[in-house]
């Protein structure tokens, strides 16, 4: 099985923002842009401006 790597669209990174601050978990986002819930959990945590490891 071959996984196809695809880096999210401008467009895309604009709409999770967008349906997160409207209340959508992140599975419905997912589902919603066609993309895995890990990617946008990722993206989500960096560029929400959290440090993921504080105090570094």
């Amino acid at each position: 099985m071959t996984i196809i790597y695809q880096q999210l669209a401008y467009e895309q990174r604009c709409q999770i923002s967008a349906l997160k601050k409207s209340g959508c978990s992140q599975m419905e986002i997912a589902e919603i842009i066609g993309a895995s819930q890990s990617t946008v959990s990722r993206e989500l945590a960096r560029n929400t401006g959290a440090s993921t490891r504080p105090n570094r």
